[in-house]
């Protein structure tokens, strides 16, 4: 396929990455460069005496460079990239030389043996007595938590919302710990996001009783587990922080879609020392919409990239859930090629996000997020708040402070685009556009 410039640097690890893989794709900076099937090469002249080598497997794609650098692709990857995608032709068709095919030798060995692995973890998981111990035994201090937990949203409650302010982070961070040290993460991870919302500025009590409601209808459905449908009891595990593994996922995955997949665009996000990724797909001839969700810690490499902006043929294995969206990749095509904008239907108007939004949160009521494609909004600002504006005039609020914002009312121009993004319920994240029918990453 044709690469373009912003998928490319889609791929950066950071702002200085990108730049300064674009001062690195001249010509004159590099020698040697190759082409053989999927895998270009290329060496860039550094400070050292001697070059820099730099490969890129396309298939995925993935960089190699022998720079010191740790981050993953370095500046010379990135700039080997954009040097392939804006003049191919200073690539000689050959034979890759040793150090590249050592390099692909260890690739294909490292998943040979990562498939085996993941064979004796799935053997490992297949034993349910043993899991069934486990489980048992982590119930219990889930059980214990959960109770202690209520207890103390009843204490609160009794006191009123007034009193939230005079709540240290402190004071959230104990009762937070408590739910660590009871196995149930995902409760901490609530409790934590709740402690800034009494200083969130205005409306902030309706934004926090908002909170304590999914939080005690989570812990009521806990309760309740074994009369929920299994779907549901999927997701009020996960939501509580029992994680499946992708070697179970694949055992029993909840459903597995075959398709072509149209890559909407990504987002990172940093939780230190973790990095997050998440990666919107949609089904061509499905529809259906994946999130793959991918985690590295410091500069580690993200282990499967899609680049947005293209399709892809793959098999996805759902997780459980009565709204599935989060899914990993069981198998995927070598070959990727350019997104084309008859082949994401968007939603023509705001109020269709809002029945979707309602849909989802019917089936699946602790629903974080939504990817949506919207066609044919304007972009506008109001102070320091920019808004989407469909053709019936209904408003929708960006993300604050969303870092892209001047970009966006420069593509736009005051003329209506299509947008697709996250919706949480309340702010609207716009992670690409479609501008005269080009495909643009934001």
């Amino acid at each position: 396929m044709n690469w373009t410039s912003e998928q490319i640097l889609a791929l950066a690890p950071d702002a200085a990455s990108a730049k300064n893989g674009q001062g690195l794709a001249i010509g004159r900076k590099w020698q040697n460069c190759g082409r053989s099937q999927s895998v270009v090469w290329g060496e860039c002249q550094g400070s050292g005496s001697k070059p820099y080598r730099t490969q890129i497997d396309l298939t995925e794609p993935a960089f190699r460079c022998s720079c010191p650098s740790r981050k993953f692709p370095c500046k010379h990857g990135l700039g080997l990239f954009l040097l392939l995608a804006q003049s191919d032709a200073l690539f000689t068709d050959t034979s890759p030389p040793d150090w590249v095919s050592e390099w692909l030798d260890s690739r294909q060995q490292r998943q040979v043996k990562q498939q085996e692995k993941a064979a004796e973890k799935a053997a490992a998981i297949a034993d349910p007595q043993a899991q069934a111990k486990r489980q048992e035994k982590r119930a219990k201090k889930v059980d214990a938590g959960v109770a202690e937990l209520q207890q103390w949203l009843t204490d609160f409650l009794r006191r009123g919302l007034a009193t939230a302010p005079e709540l240290s982070y402190q004071q959230w961070d104990q009762v937070a710990a408590r739910m660590v040290d009871a196995q149930a993460p995902g409760l901490a991870r609530r409790l934590q996001a709740m402690a800034g919302t009494a200083h969130s500025g205005s409306g902030w009590p309706e934004r926090l009783l908002s909170q304590l409601g999914e939080l005690h209808l989570l812990l009521e459905s806990y309760q309740r587990l074994e009369s929920l449908p299994p779907a549901l009891q999927a997701d009020v595990r996960s939501q509580m922080g029992w994680t499946m593994s992708q070697e179970e996922v694949l055992a029993k995955p909840g459903q597995v879609v075959t398709d072509r997949w149209a890559v909407l665009g990504q987002r990172d996000e940093v939780e230190d020392p973790l990095r997050i990724r998440r990666i919107w797909l949609q089904g061509v001839s499905s529809h259906t919409l994946a999130l793959i969700l991918l985690f590295a810690h410091g500069k580690q490499s993200f282990e499967v990239s899609f680049l947005p902006g293209t399709v892809v043929a793959a098999e996805l294995a759902f997780f459980p859930s009565a709204y599935p969206q989060r899914a990993i990749v069981q198998s995927r095509s070598d070959h990727a090629e350019a997104i084309t904008p008859t082949i994401v239907p968007g939603i023509p108007q705001i109020a269709d996000l809002f029945t979707q939004y309602s849909h989802a949160l019917s089936h699946q009521p602790w629903l974080e997020r939504l990817v949506v494609s919207l066609q044919g909004v304007t972009v506008g600002q109001e102070s320091a708040q920019g808004y989407l504006r469909d053709r019936n005039n209904a408003v929708l609020p960006l993300v604050a402070n969303y870092p892209a914002l001047w970009e966006l009312i420069a593509l736009g121009g005051g003329h209506a685009i299509d947008l697709t993004g996250e919706w949480n319920g309340r702010e609207f994240y716009p992670l690409s556009a479609w501008v005269q029918g080009e495909f643009v990453v934001l």
